[in-house]
């Protein structure tokens, strides 16, 4: 009888670990609802094949991803002619002409042979009422990205994605997100990226949230042939609203991030450092209200100011009647200063749960805690 009830409490003990397996938190800013897989029982792929199954199925599904799934070499590789649009030299970039882009935009570039692992250039397609989630620092996908198109109520957390043809633009993106709605991408590392890191495509995706990210651009190939990421992370959708919370973004060289279309970016508590080029990239109908973010080391804080853009300083009570409360000051150290001052679209944030903002001082220890760290 006892040896019974010592087995019952054992397999007791093993269902309630299975069953804690899923995400931590929730969602801050526009895509608070979110809600991914929610209280579907855990899965555990082994296989690359079952990792693709499980994720783009029509199941509300929990993915839990306790091993590196590597996908190099599955799809095999191309070879074909792309172009060198900023020289041949060895941390230069070369380019695969993806719709024409060697021919066109960048017509003049000397054309040359490039050689790529096709695995990496489309990411794997996530269906809608998802949560893929690392355990530990284990959740790695290597070789491929993930590709949120058409789907709604997504949750990506504590991953790392790497190695996407990092020599070559158009090699492939970390994370696509185009006609969506509801995505939380919260504590996942992206490195040794071909193209974009996070990128939201011309579509509306609505309701976005990108938080506790550690985007690390060190590369060995850039367009301005040296070690600095120069596609970090571009924002280019329709009436996209976008949450860009303590995200630690560095070793970049521009877009980190690019808004453009008709975005609504609320970029709070990130930290930007080791910039060389810009951070910022703002195009015409953007709309971004930036807060308590540190800028440390950063050539350019932007380049192209086009859109309606509000800065605090120490006065942030312009944000009150639509915030709820004051905005924090942004900081600076070797940076120089940077100044918006447009607060008539703040009003777009009505109705939305908004994301909290602390002092920009309270940001520097996202180097330790952000990316797969849970």
């Amino acid at each position: 009888m006892k040896a019974s009830l010592v087995l019952a409490s054992v397999f007791t003990a093993l269902v309630n670990t299975v069953s804690a397996d899923g995400v931590e938190g929730t969602a801050e800013g526009f895509a608070s609802e979110v809600t991914g897989g929610g209280t579907a029982t855990p899965v555990y792929p082994t296989t690359t094949d079952e990792l693709v199954s499980y994720l783009g199925d029509s199941e509300a599904r929990v993915i839990i991803l306790q091993q590196e799934f590597d996908f190099t070499g599955t799809e095999g590789s191309l070879t074909e002619e792309g172009c060198a649009p900023w020289g041949t030299g060895d941390a230069c970039q070369l380019a695969i002409n993806q719709n024409g882009w060697c021919d066109n935009y960048q017509s003049s570039a000397t054309k040359v042979s490039v050689t790529y692992d096709a695995a990496a250039t489309i990411g794997i397609t996530v269906g809608s009422n998802k949560s893929i989630v690392g355990k530990g620092t284990s959740g790695v996908i290597r070789g491929k990205g993930l590709r949120i198109v058409g789907a709604e109520n997504v949750i990506v957390q504590n991953i790392e994605i790497t190695e996407l043809n990092p020599s070559l633009v158009w090699g492939g993106d970390a994370i696509t997100l185009d006609s969506s709605d509801l995505v939380w991408i919260d504590h996942v590392t992206t490195s040794l990226i071909g193209r974009q890191h996070i990128v939201l495509g011309t579509d509306a995706d609505n309701r976005v949230t990108i938080s506790n990210n550690k985007i690390d651009g060190t590369t060995s190939w850039s367009p301005n042939c040296d070690s600095y990421a120069y596609w970090g992370l571009y924002f280019g959708g329709s009436s996209d609203k976008i949450t860009l919370k303590n995200n630690y973004i560095f070793h970049t060289s521009g877009r980190s991030p690019k808004v453009t279309g008709t975005t609504l970016l609320h970029a709070v508590n990130n930290y930007f450092s080791d910039i060389n080029g810009h951070a910022f990239e703002i195009d015409s109908s953007t709309q971004v209200l930036a807060e308590g973010n540190l800028f440390e080391s950063v050539d350019t804080l932007v380049d192209g100011q086009e859109g309606a853009l509000f800065v605090p300083d120490s006065d942030g009570s312009a944000c009150s009647d639509s915030l709820g409360r004051s905005c924090e000051a942004n900081g600076y150290t070797s940076s120089g200063t940077w100044s918006g001052t447009d607060s008539s679209f703040l009003s777009g944030f009505s109705g939305y749960t908004i994301a909290s903002a602390e002092a920009y001082s309270s940001v520097s220890g996202l180097v330790s805690t952000a990316g797969n760290s849970l």
